[in-house]
């Protein structure tokens, strides 16, 4: 699948329209259902794909930030043949008390993964815990930029943004 066609697929399963509250509080009559492409093995599979030709640096780990982002990453683990990391949203309260699902990140270079970026919040916030822990970030990869600030924020963390598609894209 060109990248062309699997843009227009990622549309045609999951653009919908309405009034939706997005996790930044941005009030948008469009949403990306991101669930209904990661539960589509043929599309997972062809989004890994083209996210592993715009992986051209070192890292270590990748690191799925929950829910969204860790389908991708396991999908881009089986592809790349690189571990990954689960980042919860907090902290589990109870077991092991983990944030931080899977390999020791300690020194290591983290390559964050997430499905859809709106403002960033979602990655700044994970990344400043996994800093905490001793990792190192450079770089995020998402499946959709939305365009409404995202990169910019991500940017002044210094964290850069690869996105396989932005929300321009996807609509054109």
């Amino acid at each position: 699948m060109t990248k062309i066609e699997l843009a227009k697929k990622i549309f045609q399963v999951s653009h919908i329209k309405g009034e939706f509250k997005l996790r930044s509080g941005i009030v948008s009559n469009e949403y990306f259902d991101k669930y209904q492409f990661e539960s589509i093995p043929e599309l997972l599979n062809e989004i890994a794909k083209h996210l592993v030709k715009m992986i051209d640096f070192d890292y270590d780990l990748l690191a799925g930030l929950e829910v969204g982002g860790i389908p991708i990453a396991t999908a881009l683990g089986l592809k790349t043949n690189k571990p990954l990391v689960f980042v919860r949203k907090k902290a589990k309260e109870y077991g092991t008390a983990k944030l931080v699902e899977g390999q020791d990140i300690k020194n290591k270079n983290l390559l964050i993964v997430e499905d859809v970026v709106t403002s960033g919040g979602q990655i700044i916030s994970s990344v400043e815990d996994l800093r905490k822990q001793g990792a190192i970030i450079k770089k995020a990869i998402c499946v959709i930029d939305r365009e409404q600030g995202g990169k910019e924020a991500l940017k002044k963390h210094f964290i850069e943004l690869l996105p396989l598609f932005t929300m321009t894209e996807l609509k054109s």
